[in-house]
């Protein structure tokens, strides 16, 4: 009798490819989509929506780089670096030459040798996808499931790579449609356009300026924590009335009264200014 081997195919292990790659392996808060790898909570959406779990963790990774990214050149003209990536992402300099370099293969990215890459516009639709999804679900989990604004980012960072265009969309509608997230960044609309902003950092003002509070960058849940208690939040408007020198501390005033912030906490605090 002829013997027969059974021979187990196993699944391609996206976790350990990651982990070589190193990524998503700090949970940065504050950045807006791009911390941390998908829960049980997440695993289980997958079932519901009909999400690819395995097509999905690797589009999420690769997304998540896109969106940094995003974030970096829009602040520069200049290309964006690989020192610049790793250290916003904390991955090590070798993983995140490594995604670059797949991502521009894919045609996501143009890369000018020795200077650095930038989105091709086929990454810049990817990255806004990205950012939309994650700022939709922050919305959603604050103004529909109650989830205070010092929680979500890192469960709509989980959720992410969980749902689909589908389930976006009624998330949309649930929450009103909303034009920011509860942090006051600008929601991408869903053909791929960021909404202009008008707004800037409270430190870039001179001192008796007066304007509205409108986002809150760079943020982490202690920071977002006692921002609530002290009432400045996005739509509070306030005056600067005093700044000192040397990177000293700022004094505001605010319908609840006057304010004293560390100049780290006060650049954060964009404000458009009333006309």
């Amino acid at each position: 009798m002829t013997n027969i081997r059974i021979i187990k195919t196993c699944p391609l292990n996206l976790g350990f490819l990651e982990d070589n790659l190193e990524i998503n392996q700090s949970k940065t808060p504050g950045l807006c989509g791009l911390d941390g790898k998908p829960t049980p909570v997440a695993a289980a959406l997958n079932s519901l929506t009909g999400a690819d779990s395995a097509t999905e963790a690797m589009s999420h990774a690769r997304r998540d780089y896109l969106a940094e990214i995003y974030r970096l050149q829009s602040s520069t003209e200049v290309p964006v670096t690989t020192t610049a990536v790793a250290a916003r992402l904390e991955v090590s300099p070798p993983a995140a030459v490594k995604m670059m370099r797949l991502l521009a293969h894919e045609g996501y990215l143009r890369r000018q040798p020795y200077k650095g890459v930038r989105l091709t516009p086929k990454g810049e639709r990817e990255a806004l996808r990205s950012i939309r999804r994650h700022r939709l679900l922050e919305a959603f989990l604050v103004t529909v499931m109650k989830f205070g604004w010092d929680e979500v980012h890192t469960h709509a960072h989980d959720l992410e790579a969980a749902i689909n265009d589908q389930f976006e969309d009624r998330m949309d509608e649930l929450a009103g449609y909303p034009a920011r997230c509860p942090h006051g960044d600008p929601i991408p609309t869903k053909d791929g356009r960021m909404p202009a902003l008008s707004e800037a950092s409270l430190l870039t003002f001179p001192v008796g300026t007066r304007g509205i509070l409108r986002r809150i960058r760079r943020h982490t849940p202690d920071k977002l924590r006692y921002l609530a208690e002290i009432r400045l939040t996005p739509g509070t408007p306030i005056t600067l009335l005093n700044r000192a020198p040397f990177d000293g501390p700022v004094r505001l005033k605010t319908p609840v009264g006057e304010q004293v912030l560390g100049a780290d906490m006060a650049a954060n605090l964009f404000i458009e200014v009333a006309t």
